[in-house]
């Protein structure tokens, strides 16, 4: 069957959940909630890393990065799901489709990959704590960062490169954004070096990092149980305690949505477990990650105005 390249569409049409029209309104409040407290809390958390001088640590320089990627991948596609939920002309053009897509990809990867340094940055400093200053010093670390931005730019362009080359028979999108295996469902014939370079992509940004945070986890458990005091053995589950729960809560989802096969969830379910991933997984990041630590609860009375900020010891 002839179909057009992607380039040649100028309008795609989203279908969302207009299905379903009376969850359009509630998911149009819990979404701008989700939103507004995900831009609200990892700005305080950027700002605070910045403006404070006790968290100028790699673990927070990581933690920052972390956050500015949840403050971009959510506005790339929350602000046109908001609209559309609203409208009954639910449409994007290309230029948007294409950045929509571009940024949920690079942004995704991105984080594979920093989630990875920021386990070895705990593996370091629990495992070699009297060499973690010098391991972990700071250009050390803004190469680490560097590097997985780098690499997850590259490998989102890689993909939407490939994907804009793929014939189209169509230019309704079953999905709330321009998700890239969403966008491939309309693909007039399947391509096997698109499926290839998805595959190879995929297993590079999912499986293999979630490795190397599971080596570490497994060295950092072994020392935390050899650790005498219960007041150390606390503080060291309590410092990885956030990282491995975002983990959990990123890796779970992105798992479930690019290493599953094609027919074994409808495309409802897909679409709620990308507004999960794309909302709920970014808003929790602050939460989680000040929950229990007392460092960035201090900053934020700080910022507030509320406490001065001990001095460090």
């Amino acid at each position: 069957m002839q179909g057009e390249n992607f380039t040649a569409w100028s309008l795609f049409f989203l279908e969302g959940f207009s299905r379903y029209p009376r969850l359009e309104i509630v998911l149009f409040v819990f979404s701008l909630l989700m939103y507004l407290v995900t831009i609200l809390g990892n700005s305080t958390l950027i700002l605070i890393t910045v403006l404070d001088s006790h968290l100028q640590t790699p673990m927070y320089l990581f933690l920052g990065n972390l956050s500015f990627m949840d403050i971009c991948y959510t506005s790339a596609s929350i602000p046109t799901l908001l609209v559309n939920l609203l409208s009954s002309k639910k449409t994007i053009i290309f230029s948007g489709c294409v950045v929509q897509m571009y940024l949920s990809l690079s942004m995704g990867s991105t984080e594979c990959i920093l989630l990875a340094v920021m386990a070895y940055d705990r593996y370091v400093a629990i495992c070699n704590p009297l060499r973690y200053p010098i391991i972990m010093n700071r250009q050390v670390c803004v190469q680490m960062a560097t590097i997985s931005w780098v690499t997850g730019c590259l490998t989102a362009l890689l993909e939407t490169s490939f994907a804009l080359q793929i014939p189209l028979c169509g230019n309704v999108i079953d999905h709330f954004t321009c998700e890239i295996l969403a966008v491939l469902k309309l693909a007039c014939m399947s391509s096997l070096l698109m499926d290839m370079v998805m595959l190879v992509v995929s297993i590079l940004l999912l499986p293999i990092p979630m490795l190397l945070i599971c080596i570490s986890y497994g060295f950092i458990l072994s020392t935390i149980l050899r650790i005498s005091s219960t007041e150390g053995r606390n503080k060291a589950f309590s410092t990885c305690g956030a990282h491995l729960t975002v983990v959990i809560l990123y890796y779970g989802a992105a798992l479930s949505m690019y290493l599953k096969p094609s027919s074994s969830n409808s495309q409802e379910i897909d679409k709620i477990i990308s507004l999960l991933y794309g909302v709920l997984t970014p808003m929790l990041n602050p939460i989680i990650y000040s929950l229990r630590n007392k460092e960035v609860k201090d900053a934020v009375k700080k910022l507030l105005g509320k406490v001065p900020l001990a001095p460090s010891v």
